[in-house]
């Protein structure tokens, strides 16, 4: 079965998680910089399987465009142009970074881990590739 992939994308870097090949399981995979995503995607379809893309889509409290989503939707113009037969699927992403430091505390990383803004970018990542499958279990994906 192929895997899922996550991204929650920022200006500067990318957080990316990635399913199991039996898509019960979110994990961490990596963190890249934003203008070397489309490469590493690449790079990653080459060698993986994947049937899907998740992107974390940002909105506010009221379900508004945030400074952040115009940035996210010219990025998911740029992914359909250059991979025009993967899917690709939003998903909301409100809180992720919140959820992201407090999982990370309550697993007892380090401050010095938690400071690290890459690490908290792939954990945002990876509760939005959880969210999404969760939707999907239930009939909604």
């Amino acid at each position: 079965m192929p895997r899922i992939l996550a991204i929650d994308y920022g200006n500067k870097r990318c957080g990316i998680a990635v399913t199991d090949p039996l898509q019960i399981i979110a994990t961490p995979l990596d963190m890249v910089r934003s203008h070397l995503l489309i490469d590493f995607l690449k790079a990653y379809f080459l060698k993986e399987n994947v049937e899907c893309v998740v992107l974390g889509f940002p909105t506010d409290t009221l379900n508004r465009d945030t400074d952040s989503t115009a940035n996210v939707k010219a990025f998911a113009k740029h992914f359909v142009k250059t991979f025009p037969e993967m899917r690709l699927i939003f998903e909301d992403e409100k809180f992720t970074s919140k959820m992201a430091l407090q999982s990370m505390i309550a697993a007892g990383t380090t401050k010095a881990f938690r400071k690290e803004k890459g690490n908290i970018d792939k954990v945002s990542a990876t509760i939005i590739l959880q969210s999404y499958l969760e939707r999907k279990s239930n009939g909604f994906g």
